[in-house]
């Protein structure tokens, strides 16, 4: 399966990619980092700031580059000088997070307050969930369930907004400081000598990178298929809202192996690039699973927030209310996003 993704080990394809291919992705993407960083510089600290549309621009081109040079790291470590390379990646990891956590809390919170308009304004809400009364059946329940969401939506929205934009503010100032940090600094040299030279082994020149990119998609085809694709194939997974409408704050343990679905799923499609080259296609498939695991994964961080601003202390139970009924709309959009997944992956199987 892997060899028939990977199109450029196809012998038609022309001579297999080696070592020089890598090299020749990594000073494009080091270059693609310079770029923004000077894009990022030249708006001024006050753009940034304020969070200008250029300042954003930068900041995703920056985290795009990023997990490119630290996924081509991990896939493509044994063609790479160990020492370099085990040095580096703990740092991109550390920037790239460091970049997206103030989009992450803006978006979260714009997908949050969306949810609960629509919430309040429906006339049926999502039946069945532990703790909430089905709302929208027989006699005057569903007028009932609907007003103490209504009552309870402009408080909620307005926690979240405190909780969640108090939040991005501190990313927002912590990305600041990493930027202007001598940590950062050193990042940006080594990055910046990657621009002209990639430091591999000896022998990397004549290795071919067409097994080491389908080792990285067989990780992620074990991955899938340990994944519990049967429950996804089912609209209501009751066992997800017991676990997050319970007192414990730990991340929910359905999510994690998807999660690291999503990972496995992003190192594959960089493995594919470096192959393939910047003029290759784009594969609709790898490219329409990625936006279900993405889906996935903003859904159940939503849930995550609306779960622990429902904890917060001596909040009123209209408020308490609106929050459980979000944080149950927000799971059943996870559990529809493996369905999409489910769904997208089973073709690809198919076609291949």
């Amino acid at each position: 399966m892997a060899q028939q993704h990977l199109d450029p080990t196809d012998p038609a394809a022309g001579p297999a990619p080696t070592g020089d291919a890598l090299a020749g992705y990594l000073r494009a993407q080091a270059t693609e980092f310079l770029r923004a960083l000077r894009q990022h510089r030249e708006t001024g600290t006050a753009a940034a700031s304020n969070g200008t549309e250029e300042s954003v621009d930068a900041a995703r081109a920056l985290r795009r580059s990023v997990r490119r040079i630290s996924g081509s790291l991990h896939t493509f470590r044994p063609l790479l000088e160990a020492d370099w390379s085990e040095t580096l990646r703990p740092e991109l990891a550390w920037l790239s997070g460091t970049l997206s956590m103030e989009h992450a809390y803006e978006a979260r919170l714009e997908r949050l307050l969306l949810a609960l308009h629509r919430l309040s304004g429906a006339a049926v809400f999502p039946a069945q969930t532990v703790g909430v009364p089905a709302v929208g059946g027989r006699g005057d329940t569903g007028g009932q369930e609907r007003g103490n969401l209504t009552v309870g939506a402009a408080k909620a929205g307005a926690l979240l907004e405190r909780q969640l934009t108090l939040a991005r503010t501190r990313a927002h100032s912590t990305a600041l400081q990493a930027l202007g940090s001598s940590r950062f600094h050193a990042v940006a040299d080594k990055v910046a000598v990657l621009a002209s030279e990639v430091p591999l082994t000896p022998t990397a020149h004549a290795t071919e990178l067409g097994p080491l990119a389908a080792a990285a998609e067989e990780r992620l085809t074990d991955a899938i298929a340990a994944l519990p694709l049967v429950t996804a194939g089912h609209p209501y997974n009751a066992e997800a809202l017991v676990h997050g409408l319970s007192p414990d704050p730990s991340p929910h343990p359905q999510d994690a192996p998807w999660h690291q679905v999503r990972l496995l799923l992003r190192l594959h499609r960089y493995a594919r690039e470096t192959l393939c080259g910047p003029d290759a296609p784009i594969d609709v498939r790898l490219l329409t699973a990625g936006q279900a695991l993405d889906r996935h994964r903003d859904a159940s961080e939503a849930a995550a927030a609306a779960a622990s601003a429902a904890r917060t202390p001596r909040i009123a139970p209209a408020t308490a209310y609106a929050l459980g009924v979000l944080h149950a709309d927000q799971r059943h959009e996870v559990e529809a996003a493996r369905f999409a997944f489910q769904q997208c992956w089973q073709k690809q199987v198919v076609s291949t």
